[in-house]
């Protein structure tokens, strides 16, 4: 029994145990997450069936307290009631304590109650993989052992770290903390780099909590999402059934009076729509302003080019100040910065179609009457905004 039934070389038994935790993470990642917690897709009976005992066998996690700890993260996110915001918690209690703020707010009834609705309750749920969620993981030791003999603990117990590690850990933490955004979200959301045979594609966070019902994750055309990959390779076997993605906004010819699809897109598209406004506006006239500044002028608008990008509700006192430095000397600056503002405040506030759709002309009209060549053509390319057939509203 030393060896167990199967003998392998060193390298065997790590490839074994990257295989089966890459199984858990997927499971994690399409079932608990994009499934279940955001109703991205729908999955068929045998595969949802398959993920559920997985996760039983290597996770010991009930399908109800993951959601619902989920969902209560992104209503409640990054403030004091966030389960597991780094932000207010800590990044290194994150880190290294993910797992137990996790079981701290999944023993919460009134969080199970209030964000844990939807969830498998069948009787295999009530009295199997709920009421005895750690039977799965004594059984997985035991085929571990009986299979790969002592290694197999070893293999077990890197089993049963993963996902506290990197999930509760790293995603909930770093994905909060450190990395890059595609999208100016109100939350602290990041990406977090080519870590997808680990995570699942879990590590394109930012870009899930600006659009958290879509099923894919990746956004950006270097951006892959493995997880993405075998939803595709399911649905080519009729096994899920994709319901959301993220809008797919794309600028067409303008028109000389915005219509309907226009400010649904502009509305349904915001998040792509600011981060085009950053990249066609704000840096060539930033640029511009740089190229034209002095010295000291040169250093502000440098220091202030981060905040100039960044949602006014992330920035902190230091950033607010290097903002408005910034803005100061620079009269151009200022003016797109308000426009962006203005932009912004389209869909902040409730109103009708119909002055959602004059607020939007009068914005394009002034902003083509700007004299600021940036945007002025970002203004005109705003007219023909729409989204592309085929996505959804996510």
């Amino acid at each position: 029994m030393l060896y167990g039934l199967l003998t392998l070389p060193w390298w065997g038994y790590v490839l074994v145990a990257l295989a089966l935790t890459h199984v858990t993470i997927v499971s994690v990642t399409l079932f608990l997450h994009r499934a279940q917690a955001h109703r991205a897709l729908d999955m068929h009976p045998l595969l949802s069936h398959f993920f559920r005992f997985w996760l039983w066998m290597t996770t010991g996690m009930v399908t109800k307290e993951w959601v619902a700890v989920h969902r209560k993260h992104h209503a409640k996110c990054e403030t004091a009631e966030d389960p597991h915001s780094p932000h207010h918690k800590g990044i290194g209690k994150v880190l290294l304590q993910g797992a137990e703020l996790y079981g701290e707010e999944a023993s919460q009834q009134e969080t199970l109650e209030n964000f844990g609705h939807g969830t498998p309750d069948d009787w295999l749920e009530r009295h199997v993989y709920t009421r005895h969620n750690f039977l799965g993981i004594t059984l997985m030791a035991l085929i571990n052992l009986a299979l790969f003999g002592v290694y197999g603990i070893i293999i077990w117990a890197v089993q049963m770290i993963w996902i506290p590690f990197w999930a509760a850990g790293v995603i909930n933490g770093l994905g909060h903390w450190w990395g890059y955004r595609n999208y100016e979200t109100t939350d602290g959301s990041t990406n977090l780099g080519p870590l997808g045979v680990l995570i699942g594609g879990e590590e394109m966070h930012n870009n899930h909590h600006a659009f958290p019902s879509s099923a894919k994750f990746s956004l950006k055309r270097w951006e892959f999402d493995i997880g993405w990959m075998y939803l595709s390779v399911f649905r080519a076997l009729r096994l899920v059934r994709i319901k959301k993605l993220a809008p797919e906004p794309v600028f067409g010819p303008s028109k000389e009076l915005i219509d309907l699809d226009t400010a649904r897109a502009v509305v349904v598209g915001r998040l792509h729509l600011m981060s085009q406004y950053a990249r066609r506006v704000m840096l060539p006239v930033l640029r511009e302003e740089l190229n034209r500044a002095d010295a000291s002028c040169r250093r502000l608008l440098k220091q202030g080019r981060r905040a100039l990008m960044r949602e006014e509700t992330r920035m902190d006192e230091r950033a607010r100040a290097r903002l408005s430095k910034a803005l100061q000397n620079s009269e151009t600056l200022k003016t797109v910065y308000e426009y962006r503002a203005r932009l912004q405040a389209l869909w902040a506030r409730s109103q009708g179609t119909d002055k959602l759709l004059a607020s939007l002309q009068e914005w394009c009209t002034q902003a083509e009457a700007s004299g600021i060549h940036a945007l002025q053509d970002f203004a005109r390319a705003v007219r023909g905004y729409s989204l592309a057939r085929g996505t959804a509203a996510a």
